[in-house]
C-alpha cells in the first residue's frame, strides 16, 4: 500500500476553488493556520477537523488519511504490548473482555480510502 500524506486539505480546497483566506474565514481562524494545517506543520484542534469535514463534506479519515494510518498502525501496536502484559495477570472476567478488545484491535485491518 502507497503511503499517504499527512492531510488531503490542500487538495480539497482547491477542487472546491476556495483560498486559503476564505477557509480560515469559515474556519474562524487566521489564514496563516490554514496554511499550516494543509503544510502538516501544525495538527488543527478538533474544532477545526469537524469544520473542515463540514466544508469539504468529507469524513477526517479521508481529509487527514495519513495522519490516521500513522495513528492505526501506533494504535495497533500498543494494543499488541497491553495484550502482552494483561496476559501474565491471573485471568479474571475483566481481563477476559479486555484481551478480547485488544485482540480486535490488534488484528483489525489497516483501512483504505473508498
Amino acid at each position: 500500500m502507497a503511503k499517504k500524506l499527512s492531510n488531503y486539505l490542500r487538495t480539497y480546497r482547491r477542487y472546491t476553488g476556495l483560498s486559503q483566506g476564505e477557509v480560515s474565514f469559515l474556519l474562524g481562524c487566521d489564514e496563516t493556520e490554514v496554511a499550516r494545517h494543509e503544510l502538516a506543520r501544525r495538527r488543527p484542534p478538533v474544532e477545526s477537523i469537524l469544520a473542515y469535514e463540514m466544508i469539504f463534506d468529507a469524513p477526517a479519515r479521508d481529509l487527514f488519511a495519513g495522519v490516521r494510518e500513522n495513528v492505526e498502525e501506533t494504535t495497533r501496536k500498543r494494543a499488541e504490548l497491553l495484550a502482552r502484559k494483561l496476559r501474565a495477570k491471573a485471568p479474571d472476567p475483566i481481563t477476559t473482555r479486555k484481551l478480547e478488545l485488544l485482540q480486535r484491535l490488534a488484528s483489525r485491518p489497516a483501512l483504505e480510502l473508498a
